[in-house]
C-alpha cells in the first residue's frame, strides 16, 4: 500500500478549519480527524515555529497548513512508528469520506455548448475560456 503524504495527512487533520469540506465526511471520520490533529499537536509541541503554524492552520490558513505539513514530513521520516499511526488514522478518515453519487442531466439544443463537472477542490478551467496574464513589472 502506498504511503500517504505529509501534506495529505495535515489536510485531513485540519480539514475542519476549512468548513466547506466537513460536510463531506461521516461523523466517525470527523472524530478521527480530531484524534489525528491532537497526535500532530502532541508531536510538534515545543517547536515554537511549528506551534505558530498549527494555530494559524486551525484558523484556516493554507500557507500555514503547508508549513505544518513540512514539519510533519520531518517527523514522519524520523519516527516510522508515529508515521504508521498517523497513516492508519488518515486511511480511516479517507474511508469515511461521503461519496457524491448524485446525477447530473443536461439537455443541449440548437448547437448549444454545455459542460458539466463535479469538482472537489482546486482550480477548474472549463469550456471556452481565455486567460490573459499581465506582463511582469519591469
Amino acid at each position: 500500500m502506498e504511503p500517504i503524504t505529509a501534506s495529505a495527512i495535515a489536510t485531513l487533520a485540519f480539514t475542519k478549519a476549512f468548513e466547506k469540506t466537513v460536510e463531506k465526511f461521516t461523523e466517525a471520520a470527523l472524530v478521527k480527524m480530531d484524534e489525528l490533529r491532537k497526535k500532530i499537536w502532541g508531536k510538534l509541541r515545543g517547536n515554537l515555529k511549528a506551534e505558530t503554524a498549527l494555530v494559524a492552520a486551525e484558523k484556516g490558513s493554507k500557507p500555514d497548513l503547508d508549513r505544518v505539513a513540512a514539519y510533519l514530513q520531518i517527523i514522519l521520516h524520523e519516527e516510522p512508528e508515529f508515521a504508521k499511526e498517523v497513516e492508519t488514522l488518515a486511511r480511516e478518515i479517507q474511508a469515511g469520506k461521503i461519496v457524491d453519487k448524485s446525477n447530473m442531466t443536461q439537455i443541449n439544443q440548437d448547437n448549444a455548448k454545455g459542460w458539466q463537472t463535479k469538482v472537489e477542490g482546486g482550480t477548474v478551467y472549463q469550456g471556452d475560456i481565455n486567460i490573459h496574464h499581465a506582463p511582469p513589472n519591469s
